[in-house]
């Protein structure tokens, strides 16, 4: 049942400046003022909603349209329900108040206490999450912050060598190996690269473990003749390569140290709990296939709310998986949705993916799909789809993957 409330406040958040508003069951604005963005404004805040409404917190519902934050915090620890709502919405609700596309802060902070007035179904209460699930979200979006720039920078690399030395990206085409960075600072100057011996390369490629090459492999492409270029191009391109490694090695070392954090954190979640023996949510869903440690992290840290509540609908929107429908009389359209977390609908691409790999009924529907004409997104959308399925009846039955159950189950 919906919660019964006698006061909705509407908050339009800012960086400088809150503009609030509070309503009375009867729709009467009873207050409204601007508070700034600091620690003594968010205390008078909420000194002032409790003057107006009253000491009793569970009878005040405040609206904003951001989930999270230091103003949210503060509301939520001071005992407020607070709800938020897609800022898409909210530009919606205010279309009923106005007509003629004004828009103002105080105008909002109206429009959001009034929409969660009529309209509390179309807002999600916020709660907070447990301290290690925040800080797993947190790691997970800096190793994907790393990432990206790894990314950027070995592209800067790639160019760098494109410049005079294509042929070195033979070796290594992606640029993201360590002992090719080290070879880069040794070997690509044209000059220096020839005077270099066989055992030199050698010993760099047992060093690193490589074994798809040889010293004879590495040492005929470093000799081999540079393209010819503008003179002062190759001296330029090679300083610029070295600061781009310099750069690489910083970030590699702190995505190896994230990464180390992260797994250590999973390994805590996926303990099973000694009081109940229960499996944790963390461990089912490690134990898929397809899914390691930063595809569950994400998934877990970014879809915190929906695992608790075990709402497997709300995670497919989340997450993209859930198509959108559009009828109208006798027209029917399916399409892909867009507006969703795409962190979160990278991580379970890449679950998918993985999946058809490494368990034969994935690979199986895949292959179906692939044969029905659909597109290698849109099949890997479906196995997502069963995956989900599959891992939300796990985790309410708090069981582990089987694999000869769900082939029997398949084959059933």
């Amino acid at each position: 049942m919906e919660q019964q409330y006698t006061y909705f406040v509407g908050v339009d958040w800012a960086t400088e400046a809150h503009e609030i508003s509070i309503l009375a069951a009867d729709r009467k604005e009873i207050g409204g003022r601007s508070f700034e963005n600091t620690a003594q404004g968010l205390h008078d805040m909420c000194t002032f909603i409790e003057e107006t409404c009253g000491k009793d917190r569970d009878l005040v519902a405040i609206a904003i349209e951001v989930p999270r934050g230091a103003l949210v915090e503060t509301l939520v620890e001071r005992g407020f329900h607070v709800y938020s709502v897609n800022p898409k919405q909210l530009d919606r609700f205010r279309d009923r108040h106005t007509v003629a596309g004004s828009k103002d802060d105080r105008l909002d902070a109206f429009v959001l206490a009034d929409s969660l007035r009529t309209d509390m179904p179309c807002f999600r209460r916020v709660k907070f999450d447990e301290p290690d699930m925040i800080r797993l979200r947190g790691l997970s979006r800096v190793d994907n912050d790393l990432s990206e720039s790894r990314n950027r920078l070995m592209n800067q690399l790639r160019e760098q060598l494109m410049r005079y030395a294509p042929h070195f990206l033979k070796l290594c085409p992606s640029a993201d190996e360590t002992w090719f960075w080290e070879l880069f600072e040794i070997a690509a100057d044209p000059e220096e690269g020839r005077r270099l011996k066989l055992p030199t390369f050698r010993t760099l490629l047992s060093r690193h473990g490589i074994r798809r090459l040889t010293g004879e492999d590495v040492a005929a492409v470093v000799r081999q003749t540079p393209l010819t270029v503008a003179p002062g191009t190759i001296p330029a391109a090679i300083t610029h390569g070295r600061v781009v490694i310099a750069q690489l090695r910083v970030v590699h070392s702190q995505m190896h140290s994230v990464r180390k954090q992260i797994a250590n954190l999973m390994d805590a979640l996926s303990e099973t709990a000694p009081e109940t023996k229960e499996h944790r949510d963390a461990e089912i869903l490690l134990s898929l296939p397809g899914v390691g440690n930063l595809v569950a992290a994400t998934m877990l840290s970014e879809a915190s709310q929906s695992f608790a509540e075990r709402d497997h609908m709300a995670l497919r929107a989340h997450a993209g998986i859930a198509p959108i429908t559009k009828r109208s009389g006798k027209r029917l359209h399916v399409i892909m949705r867009q507006a969703c977390n795409q962190r979160l609908r990278n991580a379970i691409y890449h679950w998918a993916r993985v999946s058809v790999q490494k368990d034969p009924t994935s690979r199986n529907k895949y292959t179906a799909l692939r044969a029905k004409g659909h597109s290698h997104g849109r099949a890997l959308r479906s196995v997502a789809d069963s995956l989900l399925r599959l891992l939300f009846g796990m985790l309410k039955s708090k069981t582990l993957f089987d694999p000869p159950k769900r082939l029997a189950v398949a084959h059933a």
